[in-house]
């Protein structure tokens, strides 16, 4: 099996790794939530990325929310069974960076950055280092950093994709706004369409 993720939309995602299980991320929105979840990533308690609810979570479900992401008031890192899941940095004028978090993930050796509701942050200049396959960023321009801003987190970044969400607030998506967002290896994915990593 392949390694595969679902964008449904806003930025919410599920991914399923090729042993099968499955990770949810930010759920809110969209289709997808009929498999149930052997791990459950929350960035932070804003209602368009906590609604944990829509996700069934099998016996011994991993849930892991800002709360445990900044335990001991530091960024951690978790490993269950080759899935490593690294809280790093998120923020800006709309997100506390003591209340939010982003993450960082390795699944079948694919590494996946999930910036979550922030802008461009000077911890962003290491990342070129970690040699990202994927990075998921923020376009809205209201809550979060724009098209442009994002383009040039995306150039800082160095991932060799790069995914515009989280477009619009109160949408899925918006076809208008991502095609402003301007970066190497612009992926944009429409809410609903699972790609292979």
């Amino acid at each position: 099996m392949t390694t595969r993720l679902l964008y449904q939309g806003h930025g919410s995602y599920r991914i399923t790794a090729a042993d099968g299980r499955i990770i949810f991320i930010d759920p809110y929105v969209g289709e997808g939530y009929d498999k149930p979840a052997d791990i459950l990533l929350v960035t932070h308690q804003h209602d368009d990325h906590n609604k944990v609810e829509l996700v069934t979570q099998k016996p011994g479900c991993i849930v892991i929310t800002n709360v445990e992401a900044l335990a001991g008031g530091v960024h951690n890192t978790f490993d269950f069974d080759g899935i490593v899941i690294e809280a790093v940095e998120a923020a800006n004028a709309n997100h506390d960076p003591s209340l939010c978090v982003g993450f960082m993930l390795t699944v079948d050796g694919i590494k996946l950055y999930f910036a979550s509701d922030t802008s461009l942050l000077e911890a962003m200049e290491s990342y070129a280092s970690r040699k990202l396959d994927y990075a998921f960023l923020p376009i809205d321009g209201v809550y979060n950093m724009n098209a442009k801003e994002a383009g040039e987190c995306a150039r800082l970044i160095g991932a060799r994709v790069n995914v515009p969400v989280h477009m619009k607030p109160g949408e899925l998506f918006d076809a208008e706004v991502a095609a402003t967002f301007d970066a190497p290896g612009k992926l944009v994915v429409p809410p609903g369409e699972e790609i292979e990593l």
